[in-house]
């Protein structure tokens, strides 16, 4: 295996901020891990230590008020009648709702050749093809809840680096592919860390690989794909060295892969001009801070680790919040009143600061995938509404801050080769899933894709992957 970086783990890695301060650098949570995975590769024995987040969500609003999401069903819905009892029964109706999403769209998951869009509403019936697919998760949450507060803390699953309003078709499904999740926790949707960040994760991948006879080599750029007779018969890296093999299988996203490391006339015309239309707008600014004490936030002041503390910080109002973020960015180049998630990693996991100090990182939304072009002023500004709406909920946090590092498209693109910086490799809409998102087998034979690009997609899942080794081994056993 290539990895371009000196470390493993693409976008999922551990890193210093400063000397004693380390977080989960790009993506920082875990949900939507297959068990298969995790369980067919000793995960644990390697050292993969996941935790399920209790609450899931802390979300406090701009009028003082505030609620938890918890685990236990239960206890969320009395959080959400003290703000809204007819929203305390959406809540119930809300979870009967997505179990029957989620039983009806995980099959797909683990289907190398699942179904086109327009067979889906079959395949899943009308209701989950309407309020988990093909429309807006602005309409799916009014469905169900009244209270903007609480309309908002959900929506927000909707536009999860998604370059759309809320209120545009499609988002639903990037509300339901994130619901597919939890299974490692007992359930659906529910969310987790990763003792030692997110870089633990993907050591411990590391690790499987080699117990199975893999060589890793990083800070090894992969600078071509090697042809023979039209077949994939290695790389060549960019010191100029070959490695040879009977197969490749690229991690890359698919712009990378057939149009930056593969001559177009090896390619049909047809084929390229549908790599070149895939949509793959980065939208997301990941800002990571070290801090000198945890956040206080107003609505619920405490500077000693809380419930507050532990779970993801939800920023997100109401549906008209994030739309206005969104419409603000697509003429402003950024939201100043952004949509975030928070989670002050430290709180959870002590171990990634040395002596006093916590880390946290504020996934915001939006940018404009046009700001790229004059990045360099956009970043500054962008960065600075991340840390002033911030401090409308935690006044303390800007006193606080030790040091700050934010990375928008521009930086997920050099950093990670991430194509137009967007964190799922194209994005995750109904246009562009299920039996429209790139097979494992390419045009090139011998030549495999097992990114984020390919079915079923993103999100630290590992089934692109493991579909992928599963067509592989079939085509390995047709050769026999």
């Amino acid at each position: 295996m290539c990895e371009r970086r000196e470390v493993v783990g693409g976008a999922a890695v551990t890193e210093e901020l400063i000397p004693g301060f380390r977080l989960s650098t790009a993506s920082y949570a875990l949900s939507l891990l297959r068990p298969d995975v995790y369980a067919d590769l000793e995960l644990r024995r390697h050292g993969l230590e996941v935790v399920a987040k209790d609450p899931q969500m802390f979300v406090p609003l701009p009028d003082g008020g505030h609620f938890f999401v918890w685990r236990d069903p239960a206890r969320t819905r009395e959080e959400i009648a003290r703000l809204s009892p007819a929203d305390a029964d959406g809540y119930e109706r809300w979870g009967g709702f997505w179990e029957e999403a989620v039983d009806a769209l995980r099959p797909l998951v683990d289907d190398p050749e699942p179904p086109e869009l327009s067979d889906v509403e079959q395949v899943v019936g009308p209701d989950v093809w309407r309020w988990a697919v093909a429309g807006s998760a602005a309409e799916t949450v009014e469905h169900f809840f009244s209270h903007p507060g609480v309309q908002g803390a959900f929506v927000s699953q909707g536009v999860i680096g998604t370059w759309r309003s809320p209120r545009q078709a499609g988002t639903a499904w990037v509300m339901g592919y994130h619901a597919l999740g939890g299974e490692l926790y007992g359930g659906s949707g529910v969310w987790g860390f990763v003792r030692g960040g997110m870089g633990a994760l993907t050591q411990a991948l590391c690790a499987a690989a080699e117990a199975a006879g893999a060589e890793v080599r990083c800070g090894q750029p992969v600078e071509e794909i090697l042809l023979d007779g039209g077949a994939a018969a290695g790389v060549r890296l960019a010191d100029g060295s070959v490695v040879r093999a009977g197969l490749v299988v690229s991690g890359a996203d698919p712009k990378t892969t057939f149009l930056g490391l593969m001559p177009r006339d090896e390619l049909d015309s047809e084929f390229v001009g549908r790599v070149e239309a895939w949509q793959t707008p980065g939208c997301v600014l990941k800002v990571n801070l070290a801090l000198s004490e945890l956040p206080d936030f107003r609505v619920l002041p405490d500077s000693a680790p809380g419930p507050q503390h532990f779970g993801t910080v939800e920023i997100s109002p109401s549906v008209d919040y994030l739309h206005d973020a969104w419409d603000e960015a697509a003429t402003s180049m950024f939201s100043r009143h952004p949509f975030m998630e928070v989670f002050v990693q430290s709180a959870v996991d002590p171990t990634l600061v040395d002596g006093d100090g916590h880390v946290l990182s504020a996934f915001a939304q939006y940018v404009s995938p046009e700001a790229a072009s004059s990045w360099e002023g956009v970043r500054e500004k962008a960065t600075q509404a991340v840390l002033d709406t911030l401090a409308t909920y935690a006044p303390n946090v800007p006193d606080a801050i030790l040091a700050c590092d934010a990375l928008g498209p521009v930086e997920l693109e050099e950093r990670f080769a991430l194509s137009g910086g967007n964190i799922f490799h194209g994005e995750i809409t109904p246009e562009q899933s299920f039996g429209h998102r790139f097979a494992h087998r390419t045009p090139v034979r011998g030549l495999y894709l097992g990114g984020s690009g390919a079915r079923p997609g993103g999100c630290v899942m590992g089934a692109a992957g493991r579909n992928a080794a599963r067509v592989i081994l079939q085509d390995l056993r047709r050769r026999d």
